[in-house]
């Protein structure tokens, strides 16, 4: 008899919300990477002003990368449990989609961009906020 305790298997549910929060983690630590990031001694704590650009695409800034790590630690911390993955990828989904609508609202040299945003990162964020509802609806059907 084995006295290890049994682990009770991830629900494809949570093991998205994982390796979504792993992927944002991982995108949060690229960010600090001179090299990856390019433009990396120009980069600001947050604003329009900020010119470093993960991959050479995606605008980012200190608070930006900080938000990703922030979510990817929501998404591992939820992937804990089937209500938690659910609610990390449909309500993060809802939080993108609300981020691609400001990205289109907000015009990018304003001050009210402050997170930075660019045009890659809009779509960026509309194909995140529609993947993780899509995942959230889609892998919860049925309650395991």
């Amino acid at each position: 008899m084995s006295t290890t305790p049994t682990r009770t298997a991830r629900t494809p549910v949570q093991v998205a919300a994982l390796v979504v929060g792993l992927v944002f983690l991982l995108v949060g630590v690229l960010g600090f990477i001179p090299g990856v990031t390019t433009g990396y001694d120009s980069m600001q704590f947050a604003g329009h002003h900020s010119d470093a650009m993960l991959l050479g695409v995606f605008e980012v800034s200190i608070l930006h990368n900080i938000v990703h790590l922030l979510f990817g630690v929501a998404g591992v911390l939820l992937a804990r449990t089937w209500s938690g993955a659910r609610n990390f990828l449909i309500g993060g989904g809802v939080i993108y989609l609300l981020l691609w609508i400001y990205g289109l609202l907000v015009p990018h040299d304003s001050q009210a961009n402050f997170v930075p945003l660019n045009a890659a990162d809009n779509w960026l964020h509309l194909i995140l906020g529609v993947g993780m509802i899509a995942l959230g609806f889609l892998l919860t059907r049925r309650k395991v």
